[in-house]
């Protein structure tokens, strides 16, 4: 007897993986966006046409920073920002990571966050990675943000070749974690709208601290090699 003489319904195909959500019209908020990442982050989205708002813990601060990097980026407060984005980037470093997330909660209800921050240690060895009392700092996201879905990405991109002007395409992947495919989905195509990037899903958020401990292992390449490298995943 066939499966479908015995009345069970086939399967549907299997979704293709690079057919990701159009997310040109979503405003992306930057928590932290005066900063080298979250500044090279929004330059990057607005060239490509998001709408974007960088967030600081004063306005005025972040005004500025959007004056600066153009491209119709605003600067607003952090509350503001997250009130007004779709999509809510937290670069913010980390020693203020857990104090600027509760701090937003309410803000944050409903939002997707994509948390890119890399909790590190420095001594004179070099960079190291920290591990959260969590796991890793998207999961103290999702712990701190019960009603916002919350996402990891872009930890491994060079805040030097984000805000050169002068590069048209930056050639990396981007890894993105996270609970939902929905949602990750959705990261992955933001990821895609950079020329020359690519949003790769790389698993759920449990798997998160060794993504962003890499970043300490890159640190050490770039000062090796004189670089600002990145990464590719093959036969994707």
């Amino acid at each position: 007897m066939t499966t479908n003489d015995s009345g069970s319904a086939p399967k549907p195909p299997a979704k293709d993986p690079w057919d990701l959500p159009d997310v040109s019209g979503l405003t992306v908020g930057v928590l932290g966006g005066t900063g080298p990442q979250g500044r090279g982050l929004a330059y990057r989205f607005a060239r490509a046409g998001q709408k974007v708002i960088i967030g600081s813990r004063a306005a005025d601060r972040a005004q500025a920073a959007a004056d600066e990097l153009g491209h119709g980026i605003e600067g607003a407060d952090n509350a503001e920002c997250a009130r007004r984005s779709d999509v809510v980037i937290v670069a913010v470093p980390w020693d203020g990571h857990a104090k600027t997330l509760e701090s937003l909660r309410g803000e944050l209800a409903g939002k997707l966050v994509v948390d890119c921050v890399n909790p590190l240690g420095f001594d004179k060895k070099g960079a190291y990675a920290l591990k959260p009392e969590e796991g890793s700092a998207a999961e103290q996201a999702a712990a701190l943000l019960p009603e916002s879905r919350v996402t990891a990405a872009f930890h491994h991109l060079s805040a030097v070749l984000l805000q050169d002007e002068a590069i048209e395409e930056i050639d990396t992947d981007v890894l993105v974690l996270g609970e939902a495919r929905a949602d990750t989905d959705l990261v992955q195509a933001l990821a895609g709208r950079i020329p020359g990037m690519r949003g790769i899903f790389a698993g759920r958020l449990r798997n998160a601290h060794q993504v962003e401990s890499l970043v300490a292992n890159l640190i050490s390449v770039n000062r090796r090699y004189k670089a600002h490298a990145g990464l590719r995943t093959t036969d994707v």
